[in-house]
């Protein structure tokens, strides 16, 4: 099996560079690409400078989901791994895929471990009924593709900030592809991160996002309507606790409440669009074939 493992950053170069040290210990022979987003920290003479990463492209965006699709334009493997810059591979994870391929597997993940106090803390593969699908999600910061899948998929959708992921799932789970989960393809965290603003976490978006994806994937539907309502009201009833509690004020919490409403509509909306334009089981109008001017630069060591 020929490995890219494609590695996102954004204004993380000090958890880049362990991630890439784990990364050149737990698969040595894998293509490595790194994406930079506009990083403003260094990043780009750190990665130059190693001589264990074998292409580097630049882009303009602050989109996890772009810097998926430009790595996935220059991989070269018949398998494409996505790492998150401030995860390191444990010893194992090379194999661990590979077996999984052996088996028969055409996307493979595996636990993200985050190192705590006393110990470590991992999670399992998560699925979910959907209205006819059984979603099985994973993680964009430790998941492996067969490069076939990735251009059945036309990789990620770069509309969301948030939940490409997830909105990968579904649409793996539409076309009758499983995710193929490995507890020893493993990734860990040893500190508190984030993605350095390539994603975007604000309430308003993460409502969006998940409209979009609900309705892009399944249309109108009763039960989907219902399931963003029942996410929003959990939240809201969290929110409404910190009021009473003192930790948040009604203000925040009416200024929260119309973000959502607003996330909801909007991207419910953009879905509905987005469905209509792509009808096939792809169900990606904006993917990697949407577009060819991702990177503004590229380091190819292959040439």
């Amino acid at each position: 099996m020929e490995l890219s493992v494609v590695v996102p950053t954004l204004n993380g170069r000090d958890r880049l560079a362990a991630s890439l040290d784990a990364l050149a210990v737990a698969a040595p022979d894998a293509e490595v690409l790194v994406v930079n987003g506009p990083s403003a920290d260094g990043t780009t003479g750190m990665v130059r400078d190693r001589d264990d990463v074998d292409v580097l492209v630049e882009i303009a965006a602050r989109n996890v989901n772009v810097a998926r699709n430009a790595g996935i334009e220059v991989a070269d493997g018949d398998a494409v791994a996505f790492v998150g810059y401030d995860h390191e591979l444990e010893p194992g994870w090379r194999e661990a895929v590979e077996d999984a391929f052996a088996e028969g597997a055409s996307v493979v993940t595996g636990p993200l471990r985050r190192t705590v106090r006393g110990g470590a803390t991992s999670d399992g593969l998560e699925r979910r009924r959907i209205v006819d699908r059984e979603v099985s999600y994973f993680n964009g910061r430790n998941v492996v593709f067969a490069r076939a899948v990735l251009e059945d998929l036309d990789g990620f959708d770069e509309y969301l900030r948030t939940g490409g992921a997830r909105d990968a799932a579904h649409r793996l789970a539409g076309m009758g592809v499983d995710v193929s989960w490995r507890a020893d393809a493993a990734a860990r965290r040893r500190s508190e991160a984030t993605d350095g603003g390539i994603e975007s976490r604000d309430l308003g978006w993460k409502y969006r996002a998940l409209a979009y994806r609900l309705a892009k994937n399944y249309g109108v539907r009763p039960s989907v309507a219902r399931r963003t309502l029942r996410h929003a009201a959990g939240d809201a009833a969290g929110a409404f606790r910190d009021v009473l509690g003192g930790d948040a004020t009604p203000t925040t919490w009416t200024r929260n409440g119309r973000d959502v409403l607003t996330g909801i509509a909007s991207g419910a909306s953009d879905g509905l669009v987005a469905r209509t334009r792509d009808r096939s089981p792809k169900r990606n109008p904006n993917g990697i074939s949407a577009r060819a001017d991702r990177a503004v630069a590229r380091y190819d060591r292959r040439t």
